[in-house]
């Protein structure tokens, strides 16, 4: 029997916004949460856990067969390892534990492929939804990249990197070269939610170095609203999901980065789907 992804959306969405209501319990008392360190400025808290584990039961529980990949505990691969959620129960943990917007993700991949994706902003009561080849929405209305195409007014997303990260060399020089000609840089601190902000045109662009759980959805959301996917280097899926070097923008602004992020270092960092 066809699946329809519809109804497994309606799902995702229910699930996105029970764990919403879940985090907001917590995010309501931040300066009182007990904060764990997974590394340089990666951190976790209980909402984190519980979100997750709330998003598993719900979804195991109605798709047993499905696998099942998320920020916080072990994977679950089952009989049918060719679905499998992506599940980042808090993106933008440090905008949590700060009282700043944070977002749900729930991606699907069926192989290779992100299908469909809910991603919730709880704070803001944002619904991002999108099934591969018909379209993306917030809360419902259609959505469209910036057409934006002078860089001067270009609003491009990325966060600050720590000396962790392989990209890290040279970072800050190329950051000048992007800022000096162009609108404006901001950091939303949440790599899913920036992705959301290039597909409905709050950012012309946004290029970081991140993990596939984190943006899977907000990919396929920018796809879906007429941008410009690739790696540091032009490169597709099969390089940036390994990678975690993407590029998501409007056409005009792809090029910009394109050109000032050439010169980073090529490789293949291994945050793909663990």
């Amino acid at each position: 029997m066809p699946i329809s992804y519809d109804v497994v959306l309606a799902d995702m969405v229910a699930a996105a916004r029970e764990a919403g209501a879940l985090t907001q319990s917590y995010f309501a008392r931040f300066r009182e949460l007990e904060i764990g360190v997974k590394g340089p400025a990666d951190f976790v808290s209980d909402a984190d856990k519980e979100s997750e584990l709330l998003i598993r039961k719900r979804l195991i529980g109605k798709y047993p067969d499905w696998s099942f990949t998320g920020e916080e505990f072990d994977p679950v691969t089952v009989a049918d390892a060719e679905h499998r959620w992506l599940v980042d129960p808090i993106d933008g943990t440090t905008n949590f534990i700060n009282g700043m917007h944070y977002t749900i993700s729930i991606a699907l991949r069926r192989g290779s492929e992100t299908v469909c994706g809910a991603l919730y902003n709880p704070v803001a009561d944002e619904m991002f939804t999108v099934i591969k080849g018909e379209g993306a929405y917030l809360n419902g209305e259609r959505l469209w990249v910036s057409k934006q195409a002078d860089p001067k007014f270009f609003a491009v997303g990325t966060g600050l990197p720590t000396s962790n990260l392989f990209l890290y060399p040279g970072a800050y020089d190329r950051l000048d070269r992007i800022r000096d000609p162009i609108g404006a840089v901001r950091i939303v601190g949440s790599s899913a939610n920036s992705c959301a902000y290039v597909a409905c045109g709050r950012l012309t662009g946004y290029f970081e170095e991140s993990g596939l759980v984190d943006w899977a959805v907000g990919v396929l959301l920018v796809e879906e609203a007429g941008g410009v996917v690739t790696d540091w280097w032009g490169r597709g899926p099969e390089f940036y999901e390994r990678s975690g070097a993407v590029i998501v923008a409007n056409r005009e602004c792809h090029a910009y980065l394109l050109e000032k992020l050439k010169d980073a270092p090529r490789k293949d960092t291994g945050k793909g789907i663990r």
